[in-house]
């Protein structure tokens, strides 16, 4: 492996961050930040690489292939993909799933950006319940978090135009999605609590965090803490951060949120939260470039310092994902490393993932030299 040299910054020996030393690649940093590789710990935007248009999929191979050079390009050297395992057809169906599962095991050791299975299950996908236990046994799964949309879904169904994108999705029509939500809402309270309790007790002995997915109250965050959920991933309200935060439980807001200043839903700004000291992580949501602005706008708004604003996309959600061999760039850690040119329109010129350049700025390429 071919060991690296920042110039007036570290030198990765064997895809380990080491101490200075000559290297036979050498990258000029002068005038740029040198940050951790971002930990993305909830990104869906890969279903545009899988489904470019409602219904139209691309083959999983090339959709990983562009998501690959997407997520360099935006400095993320880990990514959990939160794909949403539904009752639905189509995009969030169990076959999706499968799918892009195995494409992403079937990737070769060493492989870069790191990526990771972050299943976000539908709690009255009860035929998936058993496929999800095995994976979560078999270690492909790494992050679980529960949701339950049919709630919501229901409410809506009587006005075919407002589920119309959920029907496009699912390439059904809307009266086969309505036969579908109408079979989701009739899995019980205690269906959805049994499988709850199930696939907890498995992930809890795989070790793999856990998460809630809009926690709408305090009480509601209570149940899924009781159960080893203990990440409040979206809480739809400040009084379910603050108690979250007063729990010692990390929150995680989308980094989306922060960059248009505010939710796209009518919700609470995530920049806001950050303020308040109740958002512990940011995570790219649906669109990865996000994750590079949101920290530049939260230093630069003075929302929090530059280190706690990059510790929210590095350091924090190592933490929160239990990794501990990256997120911060000290001796022994893996070689993720994000070289950036700051200003009001900050960008990445090279991601180095796992000891390996990977992304360079067109323009960039004269600040590497080789011996």
């Amino acid at each position: 492996m071919t060991d690296i040299l920042i110039k007036n910054g570290p030198r990765i020996t064997g895809g380990i961050i080491a101490v200075p030393g000559p290297a036979q690649v050498e990258i000029d940093a002068s005038g740029l930040d040198i940050l951790p590789g971002f930990i993305d710990v909830h990104g869906d935007a890969f279903e545009r690489a899988i489904a470019a248009r409602p219904g139209v999929y691309l083959p999983v191979g090339i959709a990983l292939a562009e998501l690959e050079a997407q997520l360099l390009a935006a400095g993320v050297t880990t990514a959990y993909l939160a794909i949403t395992l539904s009752w639905e057809a189509g995009l969030r169906s169990a076959a999706t799933y499968k799918m892009l599962r195995d494409a992403v095991l079937a990737r070769p050791a060493g492989a870069v950006p790191d990526l990771k299975l972050h299943v976000r299950f539908e709690e009255t996908n009860l035929d998936c319940l058993d496929m999800v236990v095995a994976d979560i046994e078999a270690g492909h799964i790494k992050m679980l978090s529960f949701n339950n949309h049919t709630p919501s879904i229901l409410k809506k169904l009587p006005k075919p135009a407002a589920v119309a994108k959920m029907v496009e999705r699912a390439g059904q029509t809307y009266e086969a999605f309505a036969t579908d939500v109408q079979r989701s809402a009739a899995v019980t309270q205690e269906q959805i609590e049994a499988g709850r309790a199930r696939l907890a007790a498995v992930a809890r002995k795989a070790g793999i965090p856990m998460a809630s997915h809009d926690d709408g109250s305090p009480e509601e965050r209570d149940v899924f803490r009781a159960v080893g959920a203990d990440i409040s991933e979206f809480p739809t309200t400040v009084e379910v951060a603050k108690y979250a935060v007063a729990n010692y439980e990390p929150t995680v807001m989308g980094a989306p949120n922060v960059v248009r200043g505010g939710s796209h839903t009518g919700w609470h700004g995530a920049e806001d939260l950050v303020k308040m000291g109740c958002c512990s992580v940011i995570c790219s949501d649906y669109h990865y470039p996000s994750l590079l602005h949101a920290v530049y706008r939260l230093a630069r708004n003075g929302s929090a310092s530059f280190e706690d604003s990059v510790a929210l996309v590095t350091k924090n959600a190592a933490r929160m994902a239990r990794l501990k061999d990256r997120g911060e760039l000290t001796v022994g850690q893996r070689g993720d490393i994000v070289l950036v040119e700051p200003g009001p329109l900050p960008r990445i010129v090279a991601t180095i993932a796992n000891g390996k350049l990977a992304y360079v700025a067109p323009d960039a390429l004269e600040r590497i030299r080789t011996r």
